[in-house]
């Protein structure tokens, strides 16, 4: 009599859906479409809405790239944006950022976009995958000396500069930055718009609260771990209270004092 072979459990076919990597998933999930049980239905049905998620996600990305296929005639495309322009206290900082042609980093977003934890994942995958990437950061004193705008045009102009890579043509957040030669594309929201303006989008905010974290602990009272130098009311209260510390903008907090 021929022995009747014991299906899979739902555990043991959970387990091989779950180890999957997203390009592996629907011919692992190909030999159990025939199981009627309940639970291996809704094991399918996830997976289903998974890969699905997925697609919706590498359309996204590919509509992101719509501006680096525009200007592919050039060979090094750098995107520019920078983060910490209206912050009370601590440096501005800009990203510069070289992207190898079709790149996908998953859920790359315009970072104000994303979770703290997303951001420091996308930074991890950018610098891995850049063919360049670098910051540049400009302190509250100068600010102060030249005001913020110019400052902003100097710390891009830092990050753009020691990138070990010269690139041929920026894609900049909404401006065009004085005293570079190369050509500039100037797109309104385009830390949304283009997936090299959001990787320096991540790159200048990770950079930024990462600094903001270290001013924390120097000058504890003034909370910058949570509010990143930003105007919150407690933060005001506590520039009121102390007074400003060696990272505040002076320009800035003349109404508080």
């Amino acid at each position: 009599m021929e022995q009747k072979i014991k299906p899979m459990s739902i555990k043991e076919i959970r387990e091989i859906l779950d180890r999957a990597e997203i390009g592996e998933l629907a011919a692992a999930m190909e030999p159990f479409y025939n199981d009627e049980r309940s639970g291996v239905v809704k094991l399918l049905e996830a997976g289903e809405k998974k890969l699905l998620r997925h697609r919706q996600e590498l359309e996204r990305l590919y509509q992101m790239r719509h501006y680096e296929r525009t200007y592919a005639s050039y060979q090094a495309i750098c995107g520019v944006d920078e983060a910490g322009r209206g912050p009370l206290a601590g440096p501005v900082v800009a990203g510069a950022v070289i992207l190898p042609p079709d790149c996908d980093i998953l859920y790359l977003n315009d970072s104000k976009q994303l979770s703290e934890k997303r951001r420091e994942e996308l930074y991890d995958e950018i610098m891995e995958k850049a063919i360049a990437a670098n910051v540049g950061v400009v302190g509250p004193g100068r600010i102060d000396e030249i005001n913020i705008l110019q400052a902003d045009y100097e710390a891009m102009r830092i990050a753009v500069g020691g990138l070990k890579v010269a690139p041929d043509i920026l894609l900049n957040d909404a401006v065009t930055i004085p005293g570079l030669a190369m050509p500039q594309i100037s797109i309104i929201k385009g830390d949304a718009k283009s997936v090299s303006i959001a990787a320096a989008s991540v790159l200048a905010k990770v950079t930024r609260d990462r600094l903001m974290q270290q001013y924390d602990e120097m000058y504890p009272e003034y909370g910058f771990a949570s509010n990143k130098g930003y105007g919150s009311a407690a933060h005001i209260e506590a520039i009121r209270k102390y007074g400003p510390c060696p990272i505040h903008r002076r320009t800035f907090i003349g109404n508080f004092l």
